[in-house]
């Protein structure tokens, strides 16, 4: 099997992780591409892997975490914006985080992924948690037409803290609802019960004012196909609990991160 057969079925889950920790469908895209470029140079990472998901992650990883160390020699910095360079880069402890809570490995696999022992990789995701744990409560709108998934949806952000300001089934009913109270976060389906779209009433509700989106579909990978504008943050239908809670934690993470450098900004 060739490197590109081997590595295709991974690639989609690959730029979720990459967006999720970059905060950006480009940036993730980015870190990918250059990954990429590595194993067509090299592509022994994943053919010696017993899992070549694990390799490829692992290849991720050790990019990553070079760019870390070398500072102003960034393998594929050129294709980066500048403000998602080396400043950007999120601690490790995120990295295990998601590398459990979004992306499914165990504990073994992640380990394996971000080169250290199972023990370290427990006391990271501890430190992800203390973290993570310190991000402020917010207002979150439901885009679901599905009454059961939308009430298990409510059921666990508001778990997490945060308080929902209304459950939208069509377009029309999210744009009304958002008129209302401007929400801190969407959780938003893509397909709606009417026939609209999630991915519409979201384009169109950011049109007045900024704020993180999450999108949950059955299809993630008919979404990272980069043929056009695509969601940062994408959830898979049937979805975890925590994974739900994980890319929450990611998305309001870089939120708050942009808003305390645009208040810096201001003062200076």
């Amino acid at each position: 099997m060739s490197l590109s057969q081997t590595i295709a079925p991974h690639l989609p889950f690959l730029r979720r992780y990459a967006r999720a920790l970059t905060g950006s469908q480009q940036s993730g895209d980015a870190y990918v591409a250059a990954v990429l470029e590595v194993l067509i140079e090299d592509p022994s990472a994943v053919e010696t892997e017993n899992d070549p998901r694990v390799g490829l992650y692992r290849t991720f990883t050790k990019l990553w975490n070079s760019m870390a160390v070398n500072g102003a020699t960034e393998p594929g910095s050129k294709k980066l914006p500048a403000e998602h360079r080396i400043t950007q880069i999120t601690p490790r402890p995120r990295q295990a985080f998601l590398l459990i809570a979004l992306e499914g490995f165990s504990e073994t696999d992640a380990a394996r992924v971000l080169d250290v022992d199972v023990p370290t990789v427990r006391n990271l995701m501890e430190g992800a948690g203390r973290e993570l744990a310190s991000e402020i409560a917010t207002d979150v709108l439901i885009i679901e037409d599905e009454p059961l998934i939308a009430m298990d949806i409510e059921s666990l952000v508001e778990s997490l803290g945060h308080g929902v300001i209304g459950i939208a089934r069509t377009h029309a009913e999210a744009i009304q609802i958002a008129k209302k109270q401007q929400p801190g976060l969407i959780l938003a389906d893509i397909q709606l019960a009417d026939g609209s779209s999630g991915l519409d009433a979201v384009n169109e509700l950011l049109k007045s004012f900024t704020t993180p989106v999450i999108f949950i579909t059955a299809y993630p990978e008919r979404f990272l196909t980069g043929e056009r504008p695509e969601p940062a943050f994408l959830i898979p239908k049937p979805y975890q609990p925590a994974t739900v809670s994980a890319v929450i934690s990611q998305a309001l993470f870089f939120q708050n991160k942009a808003q305390r450098k645009d208040q810096q900004q201001a003062v200076g």
